[in-house]
C-alpha cells in the first residue's frame, strides 16, 4: 500500500508513544508499504511547537530533516490545492483538507484516527486501530 501519514500518526510513530493500533503499526513497519509524508504535516507540526503545545529538538531544521528522512515527501500541487476546496468535509480544518485531496490526487491511503475523515467515500483511508 501507498499511505500518506496523517500529522498525528506521523508524530506518534516519531514517538512510538503507543498512540498507534497494533494494525497502524503493522502497516507502518511493512516494508513492502510506501509511507508518504505531506510538507503540510511538518508545518502542523512547526506551528504545534511553536503554541508550546509540542516540543521539538531545538534546532528545528535538523528535527524536520530527522523526523522526516524516512518518508516520500507528497506534493502540495495546484490540483491538489483545487481538489482541497471541492472535497466534502465535515469540517473546515486546512490541513485535513490538503491532507485528504492530497490523497485523493496520488492515489495514496490516509492512515488516520480522525473520524471526521474515515469512510468519507472520496479517498481511501486506513483507521488507526
Amino acid at each position: 500500500m501507498r499511505l500518506l501519514l496523517d500529522t498525528h500518526i506521523w508524530l506518534w510513530s516519531l514517538e512510538d508513544a503507543g498512540g498507534l493500533g497494533k494494525k497502524t503499526r503493522f502497516e507502518l513497519r511493512n516494508p513492502e508499504n510506501e509511507l508518504w509524508l505531506s510538507p503540510i504535516s511538518t508545518w502542523e507540526a512547526l506551528i504545534l511547537h511553536a503554541k508550546g503545545r509540542l516540543h521539538l529538538h531545538d534546532d528545528l531544521r535538523e528535527w524536520v530533516i530527522d523526523a522526516t528522512k524516512s518518508f516520500r515527501e507528497a506534493p502540495l500541487t495546484h490540483e491538489i490545492v483545487t481538489v482541497s476546496r471541492q472535497l466534502t468535509l465535515p469540517h473546515r480544518d486546512p490541513a485535513d483538507r490538503f491532507l485528504a485531496a492530497t490523497a485523493k490526487v496520488l492515489g495514496l491511503t490516509l492512515v488516520t484516527a480522525d473520524a471526521r475523515l474515515l469512510g468519507l467515500g472520496e479517498i481511501a483511508t486506513l483507521g488507526n486501530r
